[in-house]
């Protein structure tokens, strides 16, 4: 997952840290989403859906947003090739059409993909949607004035890495050859290389429709054209609050997969988290129909709401691949040694640092890269095994073996914020490292200074990192961490080790040429398992995400492609 998404939703995977308390959290999760609400009978359509969130629904332009599945809320306004399944738990991971009819075609070496397009699909305005129309939209998100979206399609498509969008003026091509439209039904997509995870990145809101003579360029989006079941009637402040209503020219028999129950839907930002908290627990007024897409419960509040069974029967509780790991640059000593970092990886107590998040509520240990996920292939090893309290012993074996025999002192660095990159997690490992004789120095950064010094290639030799999967699947969440070729050496590189194996780079690029996904996994899997023994990074945890819901709220469906709440399934009692 790129840092951008990281951004864009950081109170989706960064609330872990918005209110540790010290609180002891109350037992781990038993289930992945919440109840349909208080009351009987099913969910029906009809009311006004409220949304509360801390961060602002900004960019709301299909070409500017960084979304995975085709996002949350832009999910009601924005269809785009391919969505994910609205499924709970671990079919939720699931990719399926959405404008299409299915996954693509694909060439034989899956450099070329060919969608044909459902009939009857409409803009809001009841013009009928075409293949041109999705590749104007593709077009337009190469343009610099609308930038932010992915970087997938700029290095994919033939031709991508020079085209500049349809706004170029002079010499510049306003069209990209590479994606071609021979009728209104079909449109095609050829490749510099084999991409067999295409139909993951047809999620994505640049494969959302545009039509170009209601195209407004940076203005767009303030009134998009939908193409889902809300069109937006206000959006205010930049998203700050989005008003949404009914769509009359959507239809459920072409879209399967958003139930659209509420008549109207208004989204809230700018809010704190516990104010967000507060009000869904009182639910009092249009707070009863509430939900939010981006505030999860902190420890305090999981243990006083476990004392109250209706609460605790509106926590939804959702997993996202995603995993939070200490970082090492082996150019730095005496990280080059794997001797140290194996020692490391013995001496590392899992618990105190789940403890120091928030507990077992909110977070479960890891010793994998991949997230424990079918979906990534997700293999068990662990070839350090520490336990819940590390293994000093082994440790210092390790270290004597490297010279250290008298003990080490190494520096962490680490961010200045409460999130999951802070002091809390900083001297959790800190008191590990004490007991294998390694005396860890903390170097502090204010978040933004933190994020730019661990994103170059000169970064520090040890310090606290985070990665998360733009699509459920492996090549997004192990290429841009072990693949050589795309460590950036003057700019942001995700590459924190600098790893660049020839024979690791050749397996990147078998495995994604497969369009069989499931025979995909199983190869991620086995490269995470082998990457694993080099040890680059130690593993520490994957996130819980828990949030509450309105007391009136019905059918909250929880899928482990995004972890939280769908607001597309959600109904209004």
């Amino acid at each position: 997952m790129r840092e951008r998404r990281l951004i864009s939703q950081r109170a989706t995977v960064t609330a872990i840290g918005l209110a540790l308390l010290g609180v002891a959290a109350c037992s781990g999760p038993k289930d992945n989403s919440a109840s349909s609400g208080e009351g009987d009978g099913k969910p029906a359509k009809g009311g006004k859906l409220t949304v509360l969130n801390s961060e602002a629904q900004s960019d709301f332009d299909p070409a500017r947003l960084y979304t995975s599945g085709g996002g949350n809320v832009p999910s009601l306004v924005f269809r785009t090739l391919t969505t994910r399944n609205r499924a709970a738990g671990a079919a939720g991971t699931k990719v399926v059409p959405d404008l299409a009819t299915d996954l693509g075609t694909p060439s034989k070496n899956a450099t070329v993909w060919t969608y044909r397009l459902k009939t009857g699909l409409k803009f809001e305005d009841g013009s009928t949607i075409t293949s041109a129309d999705i590749k104007y939209g593709v077009e337009r998100s190469f343009a610099a004035e609308l930038s932010g979206g992915p970087p997938y399609l700029r290095d994919w498509l033939i031709g991508g890495d020079t085209y500049q969008g349809p706004y170029k003026s002079g010499s510049g091509k306003k069209t990209l050859d590479s994606i071609e439209t021979p009728d209104d039904r079909t449109i095609v997509f050829k490749l510099r290389k084999p991409v067999g995870d295409f139909p993951y990145v047809a999620t994505q809101t640049q494969f959302a429709p545009v039509p170009k003579d209601k195209d407004t360029g940076t203005t767009y989006e303030e009134h998009p054209v939908s193409s889902g079941p809300y069109k937006v009637v206000e959006n205010t402040n930049d998203g700050e609050r989005l008003q949404l209503e009914r769509n009359p020219h959507w239809s459920g028999k072409v879209d399967d997969q958003r139930k659209a129950y509420p008549d109207t839907i208004d989204v809230r930002s700018g809010l704190d988290p516990a104010v967000i908290n507060q009000r869904l627990s009182t639910s009092s007024g249009d707070d009863a129909s509430a939900v939010t897409t981006d505030t999860n419960l902190g420890p305090a509040e999981l243990a006083q709401i476990g004392q109250d069974k209706a609460l605790k029967s509106r926590v939804g509780v959702g997993h996202f691949g995603y995993t939070n790991y200490l970082a090492f640059n082996p150019k730095v000593k005496p990280f080059d040694k794997p001797e140290v970092r194996q020692a490391i990886s013995y001496a590392i107590g899992r618990s105190s640092v789940i403890n120091a998040v928030g507990g077992s509520s909110l977070a479960e240990p890891a010793t994998t890269f991949l997230p424990n996920q079918k979906a990534f292939g997700y293999t068990p090893y662990d070839h350090f095994p520490a336990g819940k309290n590390g293994n000093p012993t082994k440790a210092k074996e390790l270290l004597a073996k490297a010279g250290y025999k008298s003990g080490l002192t190494v520096t962490l660095d680490h961010a200045t914020d409460e999130g999951e990159m802070g002091p809390k997690v900083a001297s959790a490992v800190q008191q590990s490292l004490a007991k294998a004789g390694i005396t860890v120095r903390l170097k502090g950064l204010e978040l933004n200074a933190y994020n730019e010094k661990r994103r170059y290639p000169d970064a520090p030799g040890f310090f606290i990192s985070r990665w998360g999967a733009d699509w459920p699947a492996g090549y997004p969440f192990l290429a841009p961490i072990f693949d050589g070729r795309q460590i950036v050496k003057d700019g942001s590189n995700f590459n924190h080790a600098q790893l660049n194996d020839p024979a690791i780079n050749k397996e990147f690029d078998a495995i994604h040429e497969l369009t069989d996904l499931n025979a995909a996994a199983k190869r991620w899997g086995a490269l995470d398992e082998k990457i694993g023994e080099l040890a680059l990074t130690v593993p520490l945890y994957h996130p819980v995400y828990q949030r509450l819901v309105g007391k009136d709220i019905k059918n909250v469906v929880i899928g482990d492609w995004t972890g939280v709440l769908d607001i597309s399934q959600v109904a209004v009692k």
